[in-house]
């Protein structure tokens, strides 16, 4: 291990001869501050936490306060896995889905969400809604008696599939 590695400051990859330098403030040669820039970064500091991702309450609450959006919808998914367990398919299938729908109403609604904020509002609504419907829907359409029958998925399987 080299002296230099052993410096707390520095990362393993951290080299010596080069300087990371705000482009609004670090002046240019003769030395007249530059003008902002578009461009990116030369290198990256730190990643942008989502739109909403702040805490859902306030600094001082405890931790559990704090996420209340995931735990509400990561206890409703467990929940309806510990029913699918015991063999409560249907309405362990819909508990999930309905948790994932009410994840995408969260996301919504509320302006903080915490870690249930995982891309943008607009991503995670889209992600949590689209998953959320396909579970319930094919929650009720499973066998044997089908709580909601769509016509067209039986004609659609007679002409794919067909038995000479």
């Amino acid at each position: 291990m080299s002296p230099e590695s052993k410096d707390p400051g520095k990362g393993a990859d951290a080299v010596d001869d080069i300087e990371v330098t705000d482009p609004v403030s670090a002046p240019d040669a003769e030395g007249v501050p530059r003008r902002s820039t578009r461009r990116f970064p030369l290198f990256t500091r730190d990643t942008a936490r989502p739109e909403g991702g702040g805490r859902a309450a306030s600094g001082d609450a405890p931790a559990p306060a704090r996420q209340w959006p995931i735990l509400v919808v990561l206890g409703v998914v467990g929940l309806g896995l510990l029913l699918v367990a015991f063999d409560v398919v249907r309405v362990g299938l819909l508990l999930i889905g309905a948790a994932l729908l009410a994840g995408a109403i969260l996301r919504w609604v509320l302006p903080g969400v915490g870690m249930l904020a995982v891309r943008s509002r607009f991503t995670d609504i889209v992600t949590y809604g689209v998953l959320g419907l396909a579970i319930v829907l094919l929650a009720m359409m499973a066998q044997p008696k089908p709580w909601l029958q769509l016509p067209f998925l039986k004609d659609t399987l007679h002409y794919t599939v067909s038995t000479n």
